[in-house]
């Protein structure tokens, strides 16, 4: 009697881990092929004027890409790393109806905005900036902790020369060293740094990845 316990009590387990696995890699699918609404290009254009069709089609992968590093962590909070990226999360959540629609759909439960940001004071911003930066390396087969290029979350906004755009390089000690960039360029390499801040928040919880709870604003939500 008490071996049958046991082996229906494992079967329950392991059909509890394939439902939340079938669960999160049909989410990640919804964040893939989910269509943008209507005019949600023509809205940025107007933030931005300089950007072209194919611009805005490059920051809708960046913020397909952020979203996937908030699902991929178990929603645990996240920070936005580029300024494109996140006028087009803002201008997504003006179509209030259609975001919390996709966000139910996507993530259980609603993903509060918060501002661009780059590693600095706030241990919070910096524990959300390297969670993405784990995340969207992977994504791009980019060892986070090694990186020799950037995944496109980071790089967006120097690429498309965005105004008032976060610039990033793999590993910008060379261009630090001669004084040509120090202050405006920010290093990918510097996430797994423990000597940046006094942590490497982000890259602890690395195999993350599954349905659990999150914060709010950048995080959050449940089922």
């Amino acid at each position: 009697m008490v071996p049958g316990l046991i082996l229906a009590a494992i079967a329950g387990l392991v059909a509890i881990v394939i439902w939340q696995r079938y669960r999160r890699l049909a989410r990640e699918r919804f964040v893939r092929s989910y269509p943008l609404p209507r005019g949600l290009y023509d809205k940025l254009r107007k933030r931005r004027p300089e950007l072209a069709v194919k611009d805005c089609a490059l920051i809708a992968r960046g913020l397909r890409q952020f979203f996937l590093a908030y699902l991929q962590s178990g929603r645990k909070f996240v920070s936005m790393p580029s300024q494109a990226v996140d006028d087009l999360w803002h201008e997504f959540i003006l179509y209030t109806k259609a975001y919390d629609a996709f966000c139910r759909q996507s993530f259980g439960g609603f993903l509060h905005h918060t501002p661009a940001v780059v590693l600095g004071a706030d241990k919070q911003n910096n524990e959300g900036l390297r969670r993405v930066w784990w995340y969207a390396c992977k994504e791009e087969n980019i060892d986070p902790a090694k990186p020799l290029r950037l995944p496109l979350l980071f790089a967006i906004d120097a690429k498309l020369g965005i105004a008032g755009g976060f610039v990033y390089s793999p590993d910008c000690r060379a261009l630090r060293n001669d004084g040509s960039s120090a202050g405006t360029v920010h290093c990918g390499a510097e996430f797994a740094d423990s000597s940046v801040d006094g942590g490497t928040d982000g890259f602890g919880d690395s195999d993350g990845g599954g349905d659990g709870g999150g914060g709010c604003a950048g995080g959050g939500g449940g089922d």
